[in-house]
């Protein structure tokens, strides 16, 4: 009875070793360069990054430019609601919540930007809500259609 949770906790330790030896992807560092990750799609190759824009001073202008491309291709007809970008070392990451900023693909991310109710983003702390979470410092809904006349 004794040997089946020493076997366990050894296998759990024997995963845990080779997860962290597996090789890390590291986002580039070029200072001022917003890229575009392209997960692979297979295991063990990695993933490709394209150059989205130059000359960004900060991690939130390249957050910016990544979710204008996003949107761009959903226009466009596309899919794809979830992307990943990379600024100077740290990855970006956007989805229907809204952005978040992490060291690693498959590490612990910060959240950085939320989604409002019309789909802007805005800072966290910037947004009240009620008591049930309902955003209230959003735009009002829009007014009620006007009823059309009567014909005779």
């Amino acid at each position: 009875m004794t040997r089946k949770p020493i076997f366990v906790l050894a296998g759990l330790a024997l995963a845990g070793l080779a997860a962290a030896c597996a090789p890390r992807v590291e986002a580039p560092r070029d200072p001022g360069v917003c890229w575009y990750v392209v997960p692979a799609e297979e295991e063990g190759v990695e993933p490709r990054f394209n150059l989205v824009a130059r000359d960004q001073p900060q991690i939130e202008f390249c957050a910016a430019r990544l979710e204008e491309m996003r949107l761009r291709f959903l226009r466009l007809g596309g899919s794809n609601r979830e992307i990943i970008g990379a600024y100077q070392g740290q990855f970006i990451f956007i989805d229907r919540r809204g952005v978040q900023f992490g060291r690693d693909l498959n590490g612990p991310r910060f959240f950085a930007l939320t989604r409002t109710g019309d789909g802007r983003l805005a800072m966290p702390g910037a947004i009240q809500r009620d008591i049930d979470g309902r955003a209230t410092a959003i735009a009002a809904p829009p007014p009620e259609p006007a009823p059309a006349p009567l014909a005779n």
